[in-house]
């Protein structure tokens, strides 16, 4: 007799509580598997979320630093001890190679340390003010509670490096993670409580983003926003955030269609592996993913002919399996997504150099092969449409000008990239490039957690996330004038 899944439940004021639905949580390396039971909240259940975090606010807003500090640390601890175990699970449930999974839960982890060291780092100032006997102080305070929403690309990471600084600098959480990967968030979210958090101080509410993040844009007593998602969304909340009573402070990160540029004098190996790296590794599921190759005339040929070598070589399949290079794409949904984008390709003129079929595997899955076009025009939809998947396309252009100028022609700002051995060239891209993130001889995917994150444009809207910069958006800075 086998026993029924445990069902996970939705944290509110401090208890652990069902919802009126529930959700199963499939794996998409194998569709018979269900990795566990979780509750699916809605508008009410979001609701009594922001009303125990608005409850907890005074007195967590109140706290020492140290205590903060304490229970970040302790987190980030547990979350270390446990990388392979939560990599496992994060694997199956989004789809990504176990070691990119445990990479993941390792990478939270050091988020969750290095904010802790920055609750004892809040910055102010001190200085004498204008006028005869004044004094000025400029401080920091929490701003109130804060609306995390975070996408299925990065169950844990992204959640870890919204949630970390909220409760580092004194502010309370409702939690809305993706409905596809509920697992990785919750298991976050219960070593965060077990750690010493406050009852209210984070609060978890699964479920659909129309019922519980509409909850958390509208609510008069949510301060902020921070969401990790597409642009059409990420536009509908800030309309959203504005619109109310309260105007919410927002940090959108959305949308990217990110160039790695090629030029002649690039070491051709390096920078196949940068392009394959950064455009099909994670599935292509990555904000970062580099999706537009622009190549430069003498070493279009032999860039191309070695990524398509290189593909040869890669093997698409179960996420768990040793050996696999690329997992599934998440669910049914995005893979018929990149499917019709492949078609699209074909159908505009572009040439399909290699891959983009869909698999049949020993187990049933969301399988498909990394698909390279080339021949491609900068007016195609493939070449300037965020697909979100192991799409990429090829463009020749004539020198380092038109290429610069090529990357630079899109709707989104978030990162960029250029092989070259030309310090010149390299000095030259990295100051007018016009994105949020430059590589040179580097992926443009694959970050690091002290530094700021964010793009330009269309891709961002608001102060980084990340590093000591995140202090910009989970505090307020407050003036003081002071006569002696």
């Amino acid at each position: 007799m086998s026993l029924k899944p445990t069902l996970h439940c939705n944290l509110i004021g401090g208890q652990w509580c069902e919802a009126a639905e529930v959700s199963e949580n499939i794996n998409p390396s194998d569709t018979r598997d269900v990795v566990g039971l979780y509750a699916r909240g809605g508008r009410d259940d979001a609701e009594r979320a922001v009303d125990a975090a608005r409850a907890a606010f005074p007195a967590w807003s109140q706290t020492t630093p140290q205590l903060r500090h304490d229970i970040l640390a302790r987190a980030a601890q547990e979350l270390a001890a446990r990388k392979e175990e939560l990599g496992r699970l994060l694997s199956s449930e989004e789809g990504k190679t176990l070691p990119e999974g445990i990479g993941e839960v390792g990478r939270a982890a050091s988020v969750l340390a290095f904010m802790a060291g920055e609750a004892l780092r809040v910055p102010g100032d001190r200085m004498a003010g204008l006028l005869p006997g004044s004094e000025t102080e400029v401080t920091r305070e929490p701003l109130g509670v804060v609306g995390v929403v975070s996408p299925w690309n990065f169950p844990i990471a992204i959640p870890a490096w919204k949630i970390a600084p909220a409760l580092a600098f004194g502010n309370t959480v409702v939690f809305k993670p993706a409905e596809l990967v509920p697992g990785s968030a919750w298991a976050l979210v219960d070593i965060l409580h077990r750690a010493g958090l406050p009852p209210g101080v984070l609060n978890l509410v699964m479920g659909s983003g129309s019922q519980v993040g509409g909850v958390l844009c509208s609510h008069p007593g949510v301060d902020a926003i921070s969401f990790t998602g597409s642009v059409a969304t990420g536009r509908r909340i800030a309309v959203d955030c504005v619109s109310g009573s309260v105007m919410k402070r927002m940090q959108l990160e959305m949308g990217g269609k990110n160039p790695l540029v090629v030029l002649d004098d690039a070491d051709l190996d390096m920078a196949v592996e940068c392009a394959v790296q950064g455009a099909f590794f994670s599935t292509g599921q990555r904000c970062t993913a580099s999706s537009r190759f622009i190549v430069t005339e003498g070493i279009h040929d032999r860039f191309v002919r070695a990524v398509i070598g290189r593909l040869e070589g890669l093997k698409v399949g179960h996420a768990l399996d040793a050996g696999t290079h690329i997992g599934p794409v998440v669910d049914d949904k995005q893979l018929q997504v990149d499917l019709s984008y492949i078609a699209i390709g074909v159908q505009e003129g572009a040439r399909l150099a290699w891959g983009g079929k869909p698999l049949n595997l020993q187990t049933p899955g969301f399988y498909l092969q990394p698909a390279l076009f080339t021949e491609v025009d900068a007016t195609m939809r493939v070449a300037r449409e965020e697909i979100f998947g192991p799409v990429a396309t090829v463009t020749r252009v004539k020198d380092f000008d038109e290429a610069l100028h090529m990357a630079n022609a899109t709707e989104f700002g978030l990162a960029v990239g250029i092989c070259t051995t030309s310090l010149r060239h390299a000095t030259h891209f990295k100051r007018h490039a016009q994105a949020g993130i430059v590589k040179v001889n580097q992926a443009t995917s694959g970050l690091d957690y002290h530094l700021p994150f964010g793009g330009r444009k269309a891709s961002s809207y608001g102060p980084r996330e990340q590093g000591r910069y995140a202090v910009d958006f989970y505090t307020v800075v407050k003036t003081a004038y002071t006569s002696v």
